[in-house]
């Protein structure tokens, strides 16, 4: 066999049996199903279990199948085929691929379909429901859910005293102070919270989540729930949900996070600084992405919970197309409601440049806590989790100290530098490249940056050179001599052990041995010279190196 099959049925994966012959409509089913989730690839010719039996004679012609597939799809799909022969067995296979598309697909009759994982972890292929669609394209960012009417809504819907609550919130978090300046309704046409339909104003999904009444609110959009949950151990010590306009909610959840959010006092200098668990910059952030990027047409809540091991903040709806828990930080800023993101920037809850997730990780990596994780989230919920820890006084101590000399606060790729080398110790610059997903030209000037600040060291040079916290990181000072030390003790070692596996050794064999430079390893192999370890023959920077007898 040329080829290696997978060992089973996947998200991305199906087999299907053609020994009497697939019908026309479960293939086009089955490419229409993929198209509309993540893509993937149909193996022709292959029982369930993964048994491959050969295509009926009639697919053997792929060029006109995949004309077929184009014909019978809206919008047509161009799949690729590729012809994988067995030839131990003597059968024909086929690997249809099919691409993810970037609207709605449906079959030439109507039928949409959709693929997803079954509780017992097998793929399979379900209807994709009308209320489903708006989920979709608000995924593909082809529409903007936050921004369309509320049918039945009407203009009374919109309290005034949330909208007394905006303004309020415009001039504590500094959002945009004309805004303060519009009458009534000049505020909601410029906030995007009405639309004009057949004369009349009509509350969007962005005005009712922002400003409506809450018996109404509960009424027109029941996805509209928030909850949050205080653990101890096992025991559920707090719980509530409710249904509150966004501004009333966000206000609660950090009311309620700021009760339960002890501090620290650490000494600075002459100064006491007061470090609390949860950075509440990071907690607002954190929870007003969650209202602001969550799927309003899925039932669910956004639910801030509390217990021994940190802080969670959650949200229906996964990440948008494109978005990753592995590119969160590097991935251009786009969401799911850009009118409600927009409004919440300008009223000054969110951060205005779209990177409100830089504030979530710095809030952590400035106190040298361990870095918040998205890694739970899955296709339909957005899960953070931000780990309790004791701060770590000699990073907060070095970090306060730059900042301070600079007059500037410290970049967020510095501070995964800082995180990175704290944990790890001793690493070369792709270590930290692969290890912090940064740019390698962006990374080299951040560390070089910071050694020219003497918050990190470099040992060595050219490929070799290696990176690890200055002796102001580290509590032991032993530490810090261990991590840079531990070369000079070892390459006198490394030199003698090649000269006893070669007849002789010279300074370039050195170079290439330890990645040091040429006076590096002349001064190496003079030190073992005068320790009469090694006996030089010769003067010139060709000599000879023997080990001593």
């Amino acid at each position: 066999m040329g080829f290696v099959l997978p060992k089973k049925e996947t998200l991305e994966i199906e087999f299907k049996s053609d020994l009497k012959k697939l019908s026309d409509n479960e293939l086009i089913d089955a490419v229409v199903a993929f198209a509309n989730t993540s893509g993937g690839d149909i193996y022709l010719g292959v029982e369930d279990d993964g048994t491959p039996t050969g295509i009926h004679e009639s697919h053997k012609d792929f060029t006109q199948l995949a004309a077929f597939v184009a014909n019978r799809t809206v919008p047509p799909i161009s799949v690729k085929i590729e012809p994988l022969c067995d030839a131990e067995e003597d059968t024909m296979l086929l690997l249809i691929h099919v691409p993810k598309n970037r609207s709605i697909v449906a079959s030439s009759s109507g039928k949409m379909q959709r693929r997803r994982i079954k509780g017992d972890g097998t793929p399979e292929n379900i209807p994709l429901y009308p209320h489903e669609i708006t989920s979709r394209l608000s995924e593909l960012s082809l529409l903007d859910f936050s921004a369309q009417p509320v049918p039945g809504a009407q203009y009374q819907d919109l309290d005034p005293i949330e909208r007394e609550r905006l303004r309020s919130i415009i001039r504590s978090y500094n959002g945009e102070k004309y805004l303060l300046e519009l009458s009534d309704e000049e505020l909601d046409k410029a906030m995007q919270f009405v639309v004009t339909m057949e004369e009349k104003l009509i509350p969007t999904y962005t005005g009712m989540l922002m400003l409506g009444r809450k018996e109404k609110l509960k009424e027109l959009i029941p996805t509209a729930e928030s909850a949050f949950i205080m653990m101890r151990g096992t025991e559920v010590t707090t719980n509530e949900s409710f249904y509150l306009p966004l501004l009333a909610a966000i206000e609660k959840m950090i009311d309620f996070v700021a009760a339960r959010n002890p501090e620290q006092e650490i000494e600075q200098g002459l100064f006491r600084m007061s470090i609390p668990e949860f950075n509440s910059r990071a907690v607002r952030e954190a929870i007003v992405n969650a209202f602001a990027h969550r799927d309003y047409t899925q039932l669910g809540r956004v639910l801030v919970r509390i217990d021994s091991d940190g802080l969670s903040v959650s949200n229906p709806g996964g990440f948008i197309e494109g978005v990753t828990y592995h590119n969160i930080l590097s991935v251009e800023p786009h969401g799911r409601n850009p009118v409600l993101a927009d409004a919440l920037k300008r009223v000054g809850l969110a951060e205005r440049s779209g990177r409100g997730v830089d504030r979530i990780f710095e809030g952590s990596l400035m106190y040298g806590r361990d870095l918040p994780d998205y890694s739970e989230s899955t296709s339909t919920s957005v899960r953070l989790f931000i780990p309790r820890g004791m701060p770590d006084k000699k990073m907060v101590a070095l970090i306060s100290e730059e900042q301070q000399k600079t007059g500037v606060p410290i970049s967020l790729n510095a501070l995964f530098v800082l995180n990175t080398l704290k944990h790890c110790r001793r690493m070369s610059l792709g270590e930290i490249c692969a290890e912090c997903n940064i740019p390698e030209a962006k990374l080299r000037s951040t560390v070089e940056r910071l050694t020219e600040a003497g918050i990190i060291d470099g040992i060595g040079n050219g490929r070799g050179r290696v990176y690890v916290l200055s002796a102001k990181a580290y509590k032991d000072p032993a530490q810090y001599v261990r991590q840079t030390d531990i070369d000079g003790i070892r390459y006198s070692e490394l030199i003698i052990k090649l000269a006893q596996a070669k007849e002789y050794i010279t300074r370039k064999d050195v170079v290439d041995l330890l990645h040091v430079s040429g006076p590096q390893a002349y001064r190496l192999l003079k030190k073992l010279e005068n320790s009469k370890q090694l006996i030089r023959n010769g003067n010139t920077s060709a000599a000879r190196y023997i080990v001593a007898k």
